[in-house]
């Protein structure tokens, strides 16, 4: 291969999306051939097949014959409303962990004095492992959605705590001491210099939120649900249907792409005023 045509072909901005469809088309036929045996399909699934599944989810009519879906997990299942019981714990936690990791960030950054106080038991509830209070929260809230919500929320609000807290703590000092000279008072400094430097901490931490907290319903539902997405894939699981069980995994990641898609949007809005890597390059 010539300098010239590895030139014109080699990822960049302009080919980046070939390449990115390239390497998933590349990985599916890989699936495709690895699931021609059968023991590595039974571990694996088929990728036609769990395309399939997804078909007869949405479509109002099935993909193939019927008989090869489980009783209760084809096109008759209401896929919608799993779906919806899902996506709602999941935006709910994702909202309230948000706000309430933003309050507990800015709050313990702007009070020494109550963080040094609070930070032994911080730290040790962010190193529990937050999954064994799903039975907890079952027996507070029931087997509805609040239970989930609840378990998702303290996946989600640790990590935008952290780095709300982080992104405060690092307003610089000399910043801080001009606003001040310039008169600038508690709230104003708060409105003008420390919520400016944490925005771009918290949207990174957003991104990370979103997946954990399709985690926290999805392992909600794990445990004890008759409803959701997760709940589906219980079901497929007992049933030995790793294509269902794949199914699943997809439907909730492509909703989760979307979910991160729409912070994306946000971040791009709000962050303007920060220059983007390539611009940074430029200058």
């Amino acid at each position: 291969m010539t300098s010239n045509m590895w030139n014109r072909i080699k990822p960049s901005g302009n080919n980046l999306v070939i390449w990115q469809v390239g390497v998933l088309i590349a990985a599916l036929v890989l699936w495709h051939v690895l699931s021609r045996d059968n023991k590595i399909a039974f571990f694996l699934g088929e990728p036609i097949q769990v395309a399939g599944r997804i078909w007869s989810w949405f479509m109002p009519f099935s993909f193939g014959p019927s008989a090869n879906f489980p009783d209760g997990l084809q096109g008759r299942a209401d896929i919608y409303l799993h779906l919806y019981t899902t996506l709602i714990e999941t935006v709910l936690a994702f909202g309230i962990g948000t706000a309430l990791g933003l309050a507990c960030g800015l709050w313990l950054a702007l009070a020494p004095l109550a963080s040094a106080i609070l930070d032994p038991y911080i730290k040790a509830a962010n190193s529990m492992p937050r999954v064994i209070l799903a039975p907890i929260f079952g027996m507070w809230f029931g087997l509805g959605i609040w239970s989930k919500v609840a378990l998702a929320v303290t996946l989600v609000f640790f990590i935008v705590f952290f780095n709300v807290y982080q992104g405060v703590k690092e307003v610089s000092p000399v910043v801080l001491a001009n606003a001040r000279m310039l008169g600038a008072n508690q709230k104003q400094l708060l409105r003008t210099v420390y919520l400016p430097s944490a925005t771009s901490w918290v949207f990174s931490s957003l991104h990370t939120s979103v997946g954990l907290a399709f985690v926290g319903a999805v392992v909600g539902e794990y445990l004890g649900s008759a409803r959701g997405v997760g709940y589906l894939i219980l079901q497929a699981e007992g049933t030995f249907d790793v294509n269902t069980v794949f199914a699943g995994i997809v439907v909730l990641t492509a909703f989760a792409l979307v979910l991160d898609g729409i912070v994306g949007r946000v971040e791009r809005k709000l962050m303007k005023w920060q220059p983007r890597q390539g611009e940074t390059e430029k200058l």
